[in-house]
């Protein structure tokens, strides 16, 4: 059963004075469970444009990127955090999108794929490697994959291919494109950390 009170005292008369607060109650066979939460407004920047959005606070990050600002190359998989398919980068850092409460991003930078190509279009080097190495094959985990491989290199745990498997093995990939994944941020790590040799 789902309830739901605005205002003070439950007087939908005072919602807009007071703002708009959920009671969203479960009842159990013997139990009855109830949480309740006012909206409140989050800001923050999405790929460099600044958000405002008015949200309940146990909206996850990942649900305010699809839902509401229509961000849906982040992905959706297990919404437990262990598939690595809604990852995306808070202030330069991997964070899994689905965990994130939205309103711990306020006043934060939030970059997801859409972020990643310049403005032009123009793919980033990572997302090339992804199409030279055949890193994909559903594509459903990879904006995920190219996220957590984007930051493996920034973070400098791309050295060897042990330490590219053990700092991306949170992203699964059912169908099994790991060869290729691995492949595509070997060969960016070396792009990008390597001076380019004239001549």
């Amino acid at each position: 059963m789902t309830a739901i009170v605005r205002g003070s005292g439950g007087n939908p008369a005072n919602a807009a004075d007071e703002g708009v607060c959920l009671a969203l109650g479960t009842m159990g066979s013997a139990e009855s469970t109830i949480a309740s939460a006012c909206r409140t407004e989050t800001t923050f920047t999405a790929n460099g444009r600044p958000v405002r959005v008015e949200l309940d606070p146990r909206e996850s990050l990942l649900d305010v990127l699809r839902e509401r600002l229509g961000l849906t190359g982040t992905k959706k998989g297990c919404d437990h955090g262990q598939c690595g398919a809604c990852t995306v980068h808070l202030n330069g850092r991997r964070i899994v999108s689905c965990l994130t409460p939205a309103v711990q991003v306020n006043g934060q930078a939030v970059t997801t794929i859409e972020g990643v190509a310049d403005a032009d279009g123009t793919l980033h080097p990572l997302q090339e490697a992804f199409i030279d190495n055949d890193a994909l094959q559903c594509g459903y985990c990879t904006p995920g994959q190219v996220m957590s491989g984007l930051a493996c290199i920034a973070e400098g745990h791309a050295g060897s291919d042990d330490e590219i498997r053990e700092y991306l093995s949170g992203n699964l990939c059912r169908c099994g494109a790991y060869a290729g994944i691995l492949a595509a941020v070997r060969e960016t790590a070396r792009r990008l950390n390597s001076p380019v040799s004239e001549g």
